[in-house]
């Protein structure tokens, strides 16, 4: 019966995968036709923060471009349409689950200027986020923050959600007497209304930018203010966040000087602020003179080099001319908004600390691509065939971006590379851009042609992976140098075509030789006077390209020496880290505690725990003493890979005497493998240790789950109830899975599991989330009842999701029914895929209905 029961099953599933995937394929995804111009939306809206609702009015003033107009579409999910009114004769409209469509009685002839307002209430999904005591938050802390990248604005009011659409805008909110309002542009108006006791504070953005950065925020704030020129600078974080702001702040205003001129464009609005939010989805959001920005940046002086917020206020200050000044058309192109943000922030890093800072990030940021591009090598950075715009932004947008970006200001030379970024600004100000605007300006003032250049980096995906051997002929005096691109070579995507240095350093002098690649395989042939002690590729990292290049070690000692070469001596420790002679350990020791640059010491801490011998740990130990604490926390950490008794010494020592507790939760996570009872003691003592985002309290919980001992589970669930405000909430989820997993092989998970059950109705949806998760990792068939009930509800949720997923990891670990445990899978895919084809269905159903009714009246 079962049997047969799946056959059928796996026949019904497959037949409605098959028509989903055939009625609903990835196609290319293209900015929409601007059938109107929108000149200004406006809104007014009040919040109710214990319903988490909105109600509220938009108003739309646009007229139509090139052809009349009988119908207008404005994007608008799960909406509650009141009334349309519209300064033109409507012959009606409706309200889908997706859109607000409006018919005109007669077309509105082109360039007719026409107002539209829609009033409407909303309880968002996405877009606008409630923290009030309605769902779990501290009454000081209440307030709303919003969302619009790349398309939630549409949850929470009707509008034209696409890139391509730039307007000005204005924002009405009426809120509590005492509450702070802020959005884009400048205050223009704040009224107390007697009758409701509400106060109605407007902001009016004038000048145009897209609709994704609209901004609303609103509740208790403090303020931190300062002023560069005309522009006032303004800080803003939830009361008692106060006492940390000021160290966030700091890079604002040198940031903004140096933009200034390195881009040679003027801070192109009124003002600008920056305001920190609870639980905000992203590290940072640069809506229009409005960043919002994570609260996990706020960190304290304790913590020294290890946290800032310099790299993330700098990423999205940049956004105010890449992507607000001047936005991509649509989603593909989203480069030219992550990109040019990331690059600018290591220039300004390069200002603040030197240029080793822009080439330490620019090698890191290589890494991560080469790490990345492999799960997604069939992807341009241009690319079309995306299902959501969010998929865009990964690697391909930010760091490759960035490196797009520096490999061009390396060809054009940095003078000629500012003149063409201002010029490009200027000529795009306050519009869209594609990737060949960028391209023609930087043809136009150059002289040369970039379309190979931009053909082979941005849209083709990829990059060269180069195999290169050295060998030095004593008799001719020629080094030759062979190189191999090795990625794929098909006839899409040929091999790469782009200038390469080759440096040859010996005692005496340097010599610079640059090569041409323009095929798979070439060998150079390069006259020097004598034989080179360092042979470097791309020495001044200026082509985006994995090289694979190993050396002689004598040459890999002289270039982890060589002061002058910052990049030389990181790829020198890095390749050393195979090598376990006593005379490789001495000299990444010496490294380790000499080198002037903080990222090298870093990378020989790296590599003396990859030899991982005995005389690699004592140079470890003996170099726990470094005055950069990012520095410090990475020999820690390092330490930390060691399961030692002179290791865990060194760690307790860590513990008994470090005070930056960003180290000290690294030292507290490494004692996972020791079971000493005052290590169980030093744990639980750190349980209840107050800390900046409670950062030591995550780490010993962290170590507890990694000891895997029962005997923490009381004391952890009683802090777990007593603390519950001092958890992030991903690292309250961590805490929850911690006290799951202690307790998954106990006899008696009664009390575990209905401490987690009690969470499922939290006020906090992400603790419902996170409870969910718990009980599927405490391994209680018990838990399967609960979850089923969050499994079946007819609407999709996260919780929905998770519950399924929960029930399935119950039943994974429950072998002897296993064939009922896939059923019941196939049982609840079946139900969410029937669901779903049930929707589309029945909305195919009144489609057909209303075009027969019009045919009708026809």
């Amino acid at each position: 019966m079962l049997s047969s029961m799946k056959k059928h099953l796996l026949l019904l599933v497959g037949i409605l995968t098959v028509a989903a995937t055939a009625a609903a394929p990835i196609e290319n995804k293209y900015a929409p036709d601007r059938k109107v111009n929108v000149r200004n939306l406006a809104l007014d809206v009040t919040p109710d923060f214990q319903k988490c609702t909105v109600r509220g009015t938009m108003t739309l003033a646009f007229a139509p471009i090139a052809q009349p107009l009988d119908e207008l579409r404005l994007d608008g999910v799960d909406l509650t349409v009141d009334t349309v009114t519209c300064s033109e004769k409507l012959a009606g409209y409706q309200a889908t689950d997706k859109e607000v469509i409006i018919t005109f009685a007669a077309p509105l002839p082109p360039n007719r200027e026409a107002t539209l307002t829609i009033r409407y209430a909303a309880q968002p999904q996405k877009g606008l986020y409630f923290r009030a005591p309605a769902n779990g938050y501290p009454a000081a802390e209440t307030h709303l923050w919003t969302q619009g990248e790349s398309i939630e604005a549409r949850h929470w009011y009707p509008c034209p959600d696409h890139p391509n659409a730039k307007f000005t805008s204005e924002i009405t909110c009426h809120v509590p007497a005492g509450m702070l309002v802020l959005s884009n542009g400048r205050k223009v108006s704040e009224t107390a209304d007697p009758t409701n006791g509400l106060v109605a504070v407007r902001w009016v953005q004038d000048k145009p930018h897209a609709n994704y950065l609209m901004s609303l925020v609103a509740g208790y704030f403090a303020t931190l203010e300062d002023q560069h020129g005309n522009v006032p600078l303004r800080f803003y974080t939830p009361v008692g966040d106060a006492p940390q702001a000021a160290l966030s702040f700091a890079p604002t205003k040198p940031a903004l000087e140096f933009f200034e001129r390195e881009i040679g464009v003027p801070y192109p609005w009124q003002q600008y602020g920056q305001v920190v939010v609870r639980d905000f989805t992203w590290g940072g959001m640069e809506n229009t003179t409005l960043t919002t920005l994570n609260d996990r940046t706020l960190h304290t002086a304790e913590t020294e080099t290890i946290t800032t917020s310099e790299g993330l206020v700098a990423h999205e200050l940049a956004h105010q001319w890449f992507g607000d000044l001047v936005t991509c058309k649509d989603w593909s192109h989203v480069w030219l908004n992550e990109g040019f943000a990331t690059y600018y922030s290591f220039l300004f890093a390069a200002q603040q600390h030197g240029r080793e800072e822009l080439l330490y990030n620019l090698a890191g940021s290589a890494q991560g691509i080469f790490e990345q591009s492999t799960n997604q090598a069939e992807r341009a950075m241009v690319f079309r065939r995306y299902d959501k715009p969010t998929e865009q932004f990964d690697y391909r947008s930010y760091p490759k971006g960035a490196w797009v970006l520096h490999m061009l200001r390396s060809q054009l030379g940095e003078d000629l590379f500012r003149r063409c970024i201002k010029t490009y600004l200027e000529r795009h100000v306050y519009g869209t851009v594609v990737t060949e605007d960028l391209n023609a300006v930087i043809e136009e003032l150059s002289g040369r042609s970039f379309d190979r250049f931009f053909d082979q980096w941005v849209y083709h995906p990829g990059m060269p992976v180069l195999e290169v051997t050295s060998s030095w002929d004593e008799k001719t005096k020629l080094a030759k140098i062979g190189i191999r691109q090795t990625q794929p070579v098909n006839e899409q995507s040929g091999p790469f075509h782009f200038p390469l240095t080759l440096r040859f350093k010996s005692k005496a002098s340097t010599f610079d030789y640059r090569a041409e690649i323009t095929k798979a395989a070439e060998d150079f042939y390069v006259p020097l006077q004598q034989s080179p002690d360092i042979v470097r590729i791309d020495p001044e990292l200026t082509v985006l390209a994995k090289v694979n290049f190993k050396t002689s070690k004598a040459m890999r000692y002289a270039q982890l020496a060589d002061t002058s070469d910052v990049v030389g001596r990181l790829l020198a420790a890095e390749q050393l880290d195979s090598e376990r002679d006593l005379t490789t350990v001495a000299k990444l020791r010496d490294a380790l505690q000499h080198d002037s640059f903080y990222g090298v010491r870093i990378k020989s801490s790296e590599a003396l725990r990859k030899i991982h011998s005995d005389d690699a740990l004592e140079a470890l130990i003996a170099s726990l003493t470094q005055s950069d604490a990012r520095v410090r926390n990475a020999v820690v950490g390092d330490i930390a890979e060691f399961f030692h008794p002179r290791a865990c010494a060194a760690l307790r020592g860590v513990i008994e005497h470090e005070r930056n507790p960003a180290i000290l939760a690294t030292a507290l996570k490494a004692l996972g493998p020791y079971h000493q009872p005052d290590i169980a003691k030093t744990l639980l003592m750190f349980l209840q240790r107050e800390s900046h985002h409670n950062q030591l309290a995550d780490a010993a919980i962290a170590a507890m789950r990694a000891q895997d001992d029962p005997a923490y589970i009381t004391l952890l669930r009683a802090a777990l109830k007593e603390r519950e405000d001092a958890f992030s909430r991903g690292r309250f989820a961590e805490a929850l899975n911690a006290l799951a997993y202690l307790a998954r092989n106990e006899k008696n998970r009664d009390e575990v599991r209905d401490f987690l059950a009690g969470y499922l109705n939290h006020k906090r949806e992400q603790f419902q989330i996170a409870a969910i998760a718990a009980l599927g990792a405490l391994e209680d068939p018990k838990a399967i009842a609960v979850l089923e009930t969050l499994a079946h509800t007819a609407k999709e949720t996260p919780q929905q999701e998770a519950a399924t997923k929960a029930i399935a990891d119950l039943r994974a670990v429950n072998k002897p029914h296993d064939n009922l445990k896939d059923f019941r899978k196939e049982m609840l895919d079946l139900q969410k895929e029937l669901q779903r084809q049930n929707k589309e269905l029945e909305n195919l159903k009144k489609r057909v209905e209303g075009a027969s009714t019009k045919a009708k009246k026809k």
